[in-house]
C-alpha cells in the first residue's frame, strides 16, 4: 500500500514506536495494563497487530515479493490453527474461521504458483508469473494477510463487549491502515523544514553515494518524486553544498535510485541566498524564486538542463567523445552535441552508438546506450566557422544536445549540419581547384548536383572549367554558362579532325591515323578557350563522341597480287586516351606561366571510366593514358590547374590522382575498398557511417573546408542554392557569336615535359 510520507528506515522505526504507543494506550483503557493480556483477549495484538506493524514498517515498507507473502501467510495460518476448536464452535464461528484460514491458504498457493511459473521457460508462464507477482504485491502485504485474523479475534473473543470491539477496530484503523506513526513523524519533519528553511520546497530524496567526479546517487521513495532534468540542492556533510540535475532512474534499493550530475559547487554568495539547511545528507527541491536567483548567481541556464542527453564517458580523447546516453529520444547520426571544456563550449558530431550494462549498487544492473562523437570544434561567431579545441572534457561532464533550428540558406554555404543552422563553407575556391577535389559515392545520391554547384562557385571566381562528361548532364544543368551553338561548332571541327586521315598510316607511327589531327585541333580549341581575353568560362567535352584512330607500330611489307605492299594496323582511340589528350593540352597551355591561384579546373565526371585504376583498364594503351593524365594533374598545381573528380567506384579510379585530392566529399558508399581508402582521410568512424548516409548528405573534409576536422553535412538543395547564389553572383552574359573562333598566330606552346621536375615517376 502506497504511503503518503517518504520516510527513511530510522524514521520508520520511530513511527513504529508511535503506533505501539497507540496499542499500549488501548490496552490500558480496556485491560488496565500497558500491554496486551495473554490468552484470547490478547490474540488480536500478539498474532496480528505486532506482525502487521513490524512487517509494514521495517521488513517490506515498499513492495512485497512472493516469498515475503508466503512468509506472512504461513504464520497467520498457524496462529489460526493453534486456537482451532472446530467441534465446539457454532456454524457462524466455523464460517468465520474458514474464511480467515482460506485467505491465508490462497496467499500461500499463489506464492508457490508464482515461484513455479517463474521457473518455467515459456512466454505464457512468464506472463502468468508477472500477473501473480502483481496480485501478491497487493494482497500479500501484511495489512491484508492479518486483517482476517483481527476480524476473527473481534468476532470470537470480543463480541460480548462492544467497547472492546470498537476500541480494537479504531486501533486497527489508526495503526494498520492509516498509520498514525507515519503521519506524526512525517508531519513533524515537514513542519520542521517549513520553519528551519523557507527556501526548501521539500525533501527530494536521501543521498546514497557520491561517485567522483560529479555523480550523486539519490534514493527517492516513489516514482515521480524527482522529475528528470529537475535541479536539486544537495547537502554534503563532508563536502561543499552543490546544485545537481536529475538524469533518470538507474535501479532500486529500498526505494528508487536516481542518478544526478553536479552542475556547480555553490559559492558563499549562493549559499547566503539559500540560507540555513538541514544537516543530514539529503537532496532538496528549492523554491523557484531562490533557485532562479542561485542559477543567475552561478551562471547556470535552467532551460539548458532539459537538453542533457548524456555524460562524458571513459576513453574520451581530444578528437573523440564517448558519452553515456541518458535521453535517447532525439539522438541520431549526424546531430550535434556539446560539452564544456574548461569554460568553453565545444561541439561534437554523433557518428556511432552501442549498448552497455553495468552494476549500480549490489545486484542492481543498469543497461544504457553509449554514444560516440567526433570533435567539430568551437563555433566562432564572428568568422562563422569552427576552430579546433586542443583539450578534452572531464569525465561525467554533462553532454547537451543542440536544439533543432531551421537552415537559413546562405550563398557562401555548401551545406549545414543536420537539424541545425551551423553552416560549412568553401574556405578557398582556389584551393578547391589547385589542391584537387573528389566527390565519391554511389549512383543517384546527388554527386553531380554537388559538382555543378562547385562549378558555379569556380566560374563566379573567374576560374575556367573544362568538363569531361560522359553523361551529357552538365550542358543541361549549366546552360546559363554554356553557349551551346558556339560550342557545337567547335565540337564539329574536332569531329572533322578526328575523321581526317582516319585510315591513313605513316612510316612514323606518331604521325599515322587521325589522332595527330585530333590532338592538334583540341590544343587549338583549348588555346582559344583558355586565352585570358576570352570571357567564356565553361567548356564541355564528351570523350566518347570522338572516333579517332592511332598507329601504334611501323608499317610492315606483305605480298599482295604478286607485288609487295606496305601497311600498318590502326587502332581506335578510347575515351581514356581522349582524356589524356585534353588534360595534357590544358597543361601545355597554362604552363606558359606559373600561378599561385587557380586558373582552370578539369572535371572528370564518371572518373572510373576516364582515369581508371591500372587493374581496371581494358588494354595497355589505357594504362599509359591514365599515367599521362595523372602526370599532367600532378604538374598542374604550380600553374593554377587542378581537377574535380566525380566517381561511383573509388576502387576503380587511379589512386595516383585520388591520393592528390586534398578535399573530399564522401557520400553514401558500400564497397569495403572505398571505405578503407576513405578511412585514411575521414577516420574509421565516419567511414563506417558512409553506408547509411541519406541522400544529399556527405562527409566533408580537406584543405578547402571551413572546418579543420571531418564533418557530416547535409548538402544544399539545388534550387535553393541557385536562387540564393545567383542573387549574389548572377551568370555572366555570353559573348556574341564569332568571338575567339580561332587564334591564328598564337604563341607556341611550351612542352609540358620542360616542367616535369616534380613528377614522382
Amino acid at each position: 500500500m502506497r504511503r503518503e510520507f517518504n520516510l527513511t528506515q530510522p524514521q520508520r522505526l520511530v513511527a513504529l514506536f508511535v503506533d505501539l504507543i497507540v496499542v499500549a494506550c488501548a490496552c490500558w483503557f480496556l485491560f488496565r495494563i500497558p500491554y496486551p493480556p495473554l490468552g484470547d483477549k490478547g490474540f488480536w495484538a500478539y498474532s496480528s497487530i505486532l506482525a502487521v506493524l513490524v512487517g509494514s514498517k521495517l521488513v517490506t515498507p515498499f513492495y512485497v515479493k512472493p516469498i515475503d507473502a508466503i512468509s506472512y501467510a504461513i504464520p497467520a495460518l498457524v496462529s489460526l490453527m493453534l486456537i482451532n476448536g472446530w467441534h465446539q464452535w457454532s456454524a457462524d464461528q466455523r464460517w468465520t474461521f474458514s474464511l480467515a484460514a482460506s485467505f491465508s491458504v490462497a496467499v500461500i498457493s499463489l506464492g508457490i504458483a508464482n515461484i513455479v511459473a517463474n521457473s518455467v521457460e515459456s512466454e505464457s508462464a512468464k506472463r502468468i508469473s508477472n500477473q501473480l507477482r502483481v496480485t501478491l504485491d497487493l494482497i500479500g502485504h501484511p495489512n491484508f494477510v492479518y486483517t482476517p485474523l483481527i476480524l476473527f479475534a473481534i468476532f470470537f473473543f470480543h463480541a460480548e463487549s462492544w467497547i472492546e470491539a470498537v476500541v480494537i477496530c479504531i486501533v486497527t484503523g489508526t495503526t494498520v491502515w492509516w498509520s498514525l506513526g507515519d503521519f506524526v513523524v512525517g508531519g513533524y519533519h515537514r513542519i520542521k523544514r517549513a520553519f528551519v528553511d523557507k527556501t526548501l520546497k521539500g525533501v527530494a530524496g536521501q543521498v546514497v553515494a557520491f561517485q567522483e567526479p560529479g555523480i550523486v546517487l539519490i534514493r527517492q521513495q516513489y516514482e515521480g518524486d524527482i522529475p528528470r532534468n529537475s535541479i536539486l540542492y544537495v547537502c554534503d556533510r563532508h563536502g561543499p553544498k552543490k546544485l545537481v540535475v536529475a538524469l533518470g532512474y538507474v535501479g532500486r534499493s529500498e526505494g528508487i535510485l536516481v542518478r544526478t550530475v553536479e552542475l556547480k559547487t555553490l559559492s558563499p554568495a549562493s549559499q547566503t541566498l539559500i540560507g540555513s539547511y538541514p544537516l543530514d545528507e539529503r537532496a532538496y527541491h528549492l523554491n523557484d524564486t531562490v533557485l532562479e536567483s542561485v542559477c543567475l548567481q552561478e551562471g547556470i541556464v535552467r532551460q539548458a538542463q532539459a537538453t542533457i542527453v548524456g555524460l562524458v564517458a571513459p576513453d574520451t580523447s581530444i578528437e573523440r567523445l564517448h558519452f553515456e546516453i541518458v535521453d535517447n529520444d532525439e539522438l541520431e547520426e549526424g546531430r550535434l552535441v556539446s560539452a564544456i571544456v574548461g569554460t568553453t563550449k565545444v561541439m561534437y558530431q554523433i557518428v556511432a552508438g552501442l549498448t552497455r550494462e553495468e552494476v549500480v549498487q549490489q545486484k542492481n544492473t543498469y543497461g544504457y546506450l553509449r554514444g560516440q562523437a567526433q570533435q567539430v570544434g568551437i563555433w566562432d561567431i564572428e568568422r562563422k566557422k569552427f576552430r579546433p579545441c586542443n583539450w578534452l572534457p572531464t569525465i561525467n561532464t554533462p553532454v547537451y544536445l543542440e536544439r533543432k533550428s531551421e537552415y537559413e540558406m546562405n550563398a557562401a554555404s555548401v551545406g549545414h549540419f543536420p537539424e541545425s543552422n551551423f553552416q560549412t563553407t568553401i574556405k578557398s575556391v582556389s584551393d578547391l581547384v589547385t589542391h584537387n577535389t573528389a566527390i565519391l559515392g554511389i549512383l543517384g545520391i546527388g554527386k553531380s548536383m554537388l559538382a555543378i554547384e562547385l562549378l558555379e562557385r569556380m566560374i563566379a571566381e573567374g576560374i575556367k572549367v573544362i568538363c569531361l562528361d560522359l553523361t551529357n548532364q552538365y550542358e543541361k544543368e549549366l546552360k546559363d554558362f554554356y553557349d551551346a551553338e558556339f560550342e557545337d561548332k567547335s565540337i564539329q571541327k574536332l569531329q572533322a579532325a578526328s575523321a581526317k586521315d582516319r585510315d591513313a598510316f605513316d612510316n612514323d607511327p606518331e604521325k599515322g591515323g587521325s589522332l595527330p589531327n585530333l590532338s592538334a585541333a583540341i590544343l587549338e580549341d583549348l588555346s582559344d578557350f583558355l586565352a585570358n581575353d576570352n570571357p567564356r568560362k565553361l567548356k564541355i567535352y564528351n570523350p566518347s563522341i570522338f572516333v579517332a584512330s592511332r598507329q601504334q607500330y611501323e608499317p610492315k611489307s606483305y605480298m599482295q597480287g604478286g607485288a609487295w605492299r606496305r601497311a600498318a594496323a590502326l587502332f581506335s582511340v578510347t575515351p581514356v586516351e581522349i582524356t589524356q589528350i585534353i588534360t595534357e593540352s590544358a597543361l601545355t597551355i597554362v604552363s606558359r606561366e606559373m600561378s599561385p591561384t587557380a586558373k582552370v579546373c578539369l572535371v572528370y565526371e564518371e572518373a572510373h571510366s576516364l582515369v581508371p585504376e591500372w587493374n581496371s583498364v581494358v588494354n595497355d594503351g589505357d594504362k599509359n593514358a591514365t599515367s599521362g593524365t595523372a602526370r599532367a594533374i600532378l604538374q598542374g598545381r604550380k600553374y593554377g590547374m587542378g581537377c574535380l573528380l566525380v566517381t561511383q567506384r573509388t576502387a576503380n579510379v587511379t589512386k595516383t590522382i585520388l591520393n592528390q585530392c586534398n578535399t573530399v566529399f564522401a557520400m553514401r558508399t558500400f564497397d569495403a575498398t572505398g571505405k578503407d581508402f576513405l578511412a585514411n582521410y575521414i577516420g574509421r568512424d565516419y567511414a563506417d557511417a558512409l553506408s547509411s548516409l541519406p541522400e544529399r548528405h556527405a562527409v566533408f573534409f580537406g584543405k578547402a573546408s571551413s572546418c579543420e576536422n571531418p564533418v557530416l553535412i547535409q548538402l544544399n538543395d539545388r534550387d535553393a542554392f541557385r536562387e540564393a547564389f545567383r542573387a549574389v553572383y548572377p551568370p555572366p552574359k555570353l559573348p556574341a557569336a564569332g568571338i575567339h573562333a580561332s587564334r591564328a598566330g598564337a604563341e607556341p606552346a611550351v612542352a609540358a615535359s620542360e616542367f616535369d621536375d616534380d613528377i614522382p615517376f
